[in-house]
């Protein structure tokens, strides 16, 4: 079957919003897959220091000295939000901080429950336990580079260390009257990362 010229003129607008589509995707899962890496080396790096604090505050020789140099450390880690329990009223406050900021549209927001978590990049983070609480975002974009936008923000803004599992962005289909109208949505899902140090004998 031939394509005339008016058929060309009628599937140059999808054809283009599929091709703008696509790149958007790609470069979604290509920044999603960098900064996985980095969270990784970041909970590695983080993980190497808290085991090094805590065999030397328990070594009897030099207690009163491991004390004095590693305990800021441990309290600097437990501020950020990356220890102990979850600061989800940080974390909220980041994302309104970016959204008002960035003069991005409305955001739904809501956080699970928290879990265990023991991802394949990050290895046995003994005698602490990894956990996970996913939160789940619904946003509506001027232009894809809001998702970025508001990314970017959470991780300026915020010093726990969180992942992005998946984002899923489909377009209005709604013609566009104004400059100001949101052209698609995203949902996307995010785990806020935390270390518990484990009770012995416990499940996980």
């Amino acid at each position: 079957m031939k394509l005339n010229r008016q058929d060309w003129q009628r599937l140059a607008l999808p054809l283009t919003a599929l091709l703008v589509a696509l790149v958007f995707a790609v470069g979604i899962v290509a920044y999603a897959l960098a900064y996985r890496d980095e969270v990784g080396q970041r909970l590695q790096q983080q993980q190497s220091q808290l085991m090094q604090a805590r065999s030397r505050l328990l070594s009897s020789d030099q207690e009163r000295e491991n004390i004095i140099r590693y305990l800021p450390v441990y309290q600097r880690l437990i501020s950020q939000g990356f220890i102990g329990e979850e600061h989800r009223i940080e974390w909220v406050d980041a994302l309104r901080n970016t959204h008002q900021s960035q003069r991005l549209f409305g955001i739904k927001y809501g956080i699970g429950a928290q879990a265990a978590y023991q991802p394949g990049f990050v290895g046995n983070t003994a005698p602490f336990t990894l956990y996970r609480s996913i939160m789940k975002l619904e946003l509506p974009l001027l232009h894809e580079g809001d998702l970025l936008v508001l990314l970017d923000g959470l991780k300026r803004n915020q010093s726990t260390p969180f992942l992005v599992r998946d984002c899923t962005m489909e377009r209005s289909g709604v013609a566009v009257t104004t400059m100001l109208a949101p052209v698609a949505s995203v949902a996307c899902e995010i785990d806020w990362l935390t270390l518990r140090e484990s009770t012995p004998g416990a499940t996980p």
